[in-house]
């Protein structure tokens, strides 16, 4: 990083450097046709399926990172979504739900990923909460409602439960919070760098199972 990059903020640097990844991703074909209304609820299961293997790699990692000088601060019991994804599974695919659960090629990529980064990288196992958990409380609130809205879900209900942060009462100051804890994270610049890749890699991983969703579930013409 050069001396202006070093000036600035790590949390205005991470979502600058990703932007054009981030926008990728979330502007892929799958998406919009999902947000859409164009696709049925089983697209949307299949999606909410996907989310439970990356989730539980990510929280499966936690207790082990409790203590760790760069990840720990960021652990934070509250954003766990396994458990809602679970709830969320079996409203949607009835109690045997975990029987036919199977994850795409492209999710069992991105959720090795993260279990790596948990075990060898702390820097980027950062990498990989901050690109879910904010996206979370942010674009993913409006999954939240196109769900509610097109398949009739209960306002907070199961089948949207994945979205709603029970013990998260105000986003924004929490969000807030969280870029603080990036800016202070303990990391030189050249460890931010290598962050700020794999903050990119992570947004080409979901891009991955974007793309792979949309294969399954091409919008017919």
């Amino acid at each position: 990083m050069d001396a202006t990059a070093s000036a600035t903020p790590f949390s205005t640097l991470i979502r600058v450097a990703s932007q054009e990844q981030h926008t990728e991703a979330e502007t892929s074909t799958f998406m919009s046709d999902l947000l859409g209304g164009r696709l049925g609820v089983d697209a949307y299961t299949r999606y909410t399926e996907q989310l439970w293997f990356v989730y539980r790699a990510l929280e499966g990692a936690m207790e082990a990172l409790r203590g760790d000088p760069v990840a720990g601060p960021f652990i934070r019991p509250e954003l766990a979504r396994t458990p809602e994804l679970e709830r969320d599974l079996a409203h949607l695919r009835g109690p045997r739900w975990r029987e036919g659960v199977d994850p795409l090629p492209a999710t069992a990529a991105y959720a090795a990923r993260i279990e790596e980064c948990a075990r060898t990288w702390p820097g980027g196992y950062v990498a990989h909460h901050y690109t879910r958990y904010l996206g979370d409380l942010s674009g993913g609130q409006i999954i939240r409602d196109k769900a509610e809205k097109t398949w009739g879900f209960s306002r907070k209900g199961d089948g949207v439960r994945f979205y709603v942060f029970e013990e998260i009462p105000n986003p924004a100051a929490f969000k807030r919070g969280y870029r603080e804890l990036l800016d202070r994270v303990a990391a030189d610049d050249l460890e931010k760098q290598r962050i700020v890749d794999e903050c990119k890699r992570a947004f080409d991983f979901n891009g991955a199972v974007f793309h792979a969703l949309g294969t399954q579930f091409p919008l017919s013409a």
